[in-house]
Parts: structure tokens; sequence; C-alpha cells
């Protein structure tokens, strides 16, 4: 009799709760959220370790996180949203939505190049050194001020920290409708439709009490500042932020109805977000062989091979080649996801009809972040059955 979609091996569940647990004994981080769902379906969702080296916050399964790079999904979807309703295209410029990205060659850039970070812009951490990073309007000058491309849109890929979902941000801004703010149009037209009550840009009022405060253990190489809440990373704990590649706070029970949505083909609980064909074509793999120049460096310090890109629309896609992968190394090819630096990933494997959603606190290095989050998806692909 074949195994249901369901079906998990609640011996492997147990020993990767044990592996997260030694993980954060050891102090390798201090604690993490994970939920997992097979068909859409609880399979295993656990709070493990703590939030705080001295081990003084225990994590729940409500605890909030700031989820860094993780916001770029939620820009993602709301793109390709607004490419369906024929607000733009992939194909449009950005420079015929936002005139001021002027100058050759990044003016020939389009949304899908924004999408899958090949405009040929390098990957710039802060458009301006040391300015504030919670003002949209501020985000969009400095960048098109001071981001320029160093080579032809399409062929080379440069994951960008800051400078792609700033511009995709500003796009969704001034196509919308309704002339609404940044922080309205990702709870109006995403956050409530979903569910996701616990999810905000910006750390909302009522969730300050559960956020566990980011520990960034020197491993960003820039300044996170905001202007209401001081400290070198006071971004990620004030109330109004508009950081459209950074800014959202979330727990890990709140993120998972998002990938649900995803794995549902874009929709969820009659919720119609993207069309399923839409879905199908951003887990695509649409940077060929190109490696990322990011992870190019992160490999070639860590002494492993350069691997490919795999970038769909805006997601990380797992890939047909066996390299290392935060996604895993057992998940099938058109497994795709998003992670957040050294905190936190989410991917939906379409063949198992499986999702993993984990945050966790005490940041790791690109490396290390790549390697545990490897290692605990493959331990998850394995227990199902």
């Amino acid at each position: 009799m074949a195994a249901s979609k369901t079906q998990m091996a609640q011996t492997r569940l147990d020993h990767l709760k044990e592996v997260i647990a030694a993980d954060t004994a050891s102090g390798l981080y201090y604690g993490m959220v994970l939920k997992i769902t097979r068909g859409g379906e609880t399979v295993f969702h656990e709070a493990i370790g703590h939030g705080d080296k001295d081990k003084s916050i225990p994590l729940r399964t409500d605890s909030v996180f700031s989820v860094f790079s993780i916001t770029k999904a939620f820009i993602n979807v709301l793109i390709l949203r607004g490419i369906e309703l024929g607000r733009f295209a992939l194909t449009t410029k950005v420079v015929d939505l936002i005139p001021e990205f002027t100058g050759k060659p990044r003016d020939r850039s389009t949304i899908l190049n924004l999408l899958t970070h090949t405009t040929g812009m390098p990957g710039v951490w802060e458009p301006r050194p040391g300015m504030f990073l919670d003002r949209l309007d501020e985000l969009v000058e400095a960048v098109c001020a001071n981001i320029h491309g160093i080579a032809e849109p399409g062929e080379r890929c440069d994951y960008a920290p800051i400078a792609n979902h700033v511009l995709m941000g500003e796009i969704l801004r001034r196509t919308d409708p309704k002339g609404r703010a940044i922080t309205e149009i990702l709870t109006e037209d995403l956050f409530q439709p979903l569910g996701m009550t616990d999810t905000s840009l910006g750390l909302r009022r009522d969730l300050k009490p559960r956020h566990i405060v980011p520990d960034m253990r020197g491993i960003i190489p820039v300044k996170n500042m905001g202007r209401d809440h001081p400290g070198d990373f006071g971004l990620y704990e004030q109330e109004f932020c508009e950081a459209p590649h950074v800014g959202v706070a979330s727990s890990c029970e709140s993120l998972s109805r998002f990938v649900e949505m995803l794995r549902g083909g874009g929709m969820l609980d009659g919720v119609h977000i993207l069309s399923p064909r839409t879905v199908r074509m951003a887990r695509q793999n649409w940077t060929g062989d190109m490696p990322n120049e990011l992870y190019k460096m992160v490999a070639l310090r860590a002494g492993y091979e350069v691997p490919p890109a795999y970038i769909g629309f805006g997601f990380n896609v797992r890939g047909t080649r066996i390299v290392h992968h935060q996604l895993g190394t057992l998940t099938s090819p058109e497994t795709f996801g998003n992670y957040g630096a050294g905190t936190g990933v989410f991917w939906i494997d379409p063949e198992l009809d499986m999702t993993f959603t984990a945050l966790s606190a005490g940041l790791l290095s690109q490396a290390a972040n790549i390697d545990r989050f490897q290692r605990l998806s493959d331990i998850a692909v394995g227990a199902a059955l």
C-alpha cells in the first residue's frame, strides 16, 4: 500500500529535534522555531532552545523574529500579483516606472532582471554609508543616485541585498490604484488576506513583547539604523519601517501561512493571491548556469564548488546539481523558497508536497548557515515516507 502524503517517520522527526537541541546546546546558535507540513497538515512544530545568549528567554512557537531578507519574498509575490493584474509586465523597464532610474546600462533593466538579480548592478549592502533605512522615499533616492550598473542586464547575477527590492517596493507604491504606502500594501493585500496576524513591516507594537531582538554576533557587515530606535541595528526594533528588503517581523506560524499559500499554488483557505501557473513559473531556474556573485565568494572562501545561482522569479530554487544549498540536497529540483541572513529559511517541495519554515536566534555566517539548513533540510526530507 502506498504511503499517504502526510506520512512521516516519527523517529526521524524526533531525531531532527534532538539535532537542533544539540546545536543550540553547543552554542552554534541560540534556538529555533521550526514548522514542517506535508499535504497541508502540520507534522512538526517545535520551539527549541532560547532567544538569547544567556538563555534567559525560552523560545515559544509564537515568538516573533526579525526575518531579514525573507521580507523580499513578500515583495516578490506582490510584484508577481501586479503582473497578473496587468499593472506592469516582466518585460517592463524599471526606468519606465521610476524615471529617475537613469544611466546606462542599468536603464535597460526590467522587472524580470530585478526578480532574478540580473540588473548588472553590484550587490551593494547600503546605498549611502550610515544612512537611516526606514523611509522608502529616501532609500529610492539613494539607490538611484549611488548604485550604478557594471554589466549589461542579464549577463551577470549579483544578489542585491537592498537595491532590487527598494525599487520593487517603490514600483508597488507608484502603481497602486489607491496610492497607499508600502506598509499598507503589504498588510492589506497579503498579510491580512492570508491571516498572517503576527506579520508586519516594522515591529508592530503588539508584537514587541514576543520579539526576539536579533543578536548579529558580528556577522552583518553594515549598520541597519532607524530614526526611532537607537543603536546600529535599531531598524529591527522600531514600529515605523518602510524597508522592503529587510523590515518584516513575523512568527514561524504566521510565516508558514504564506508558505502554505505557495504550496497551494497561490491560494490558501479560498484566498487567491497568485495563479498556479505563475507559481509554477516562479519556481523554475531563470538564471541558467550563472553563479550568484555573492555566494561565489562564500563558496571560494569555504573551499567548495561554486554553485549556480538557481534563481526563479524572486525565489531560490534547489536546482538539478548537487551543490551546497540551504534548501537541502535531497529535496526535489523545483523546491523553492527564500532565506534571511544567517537566521531563517523556508522552502516548498512540490514533489513531496512538503514545506519547511524555520526562524532562529543567534545569527550564523553565510557558509555556516548554508551548512546548517542543508543538514536540517535533508534530515526533514529523510523523515518523509
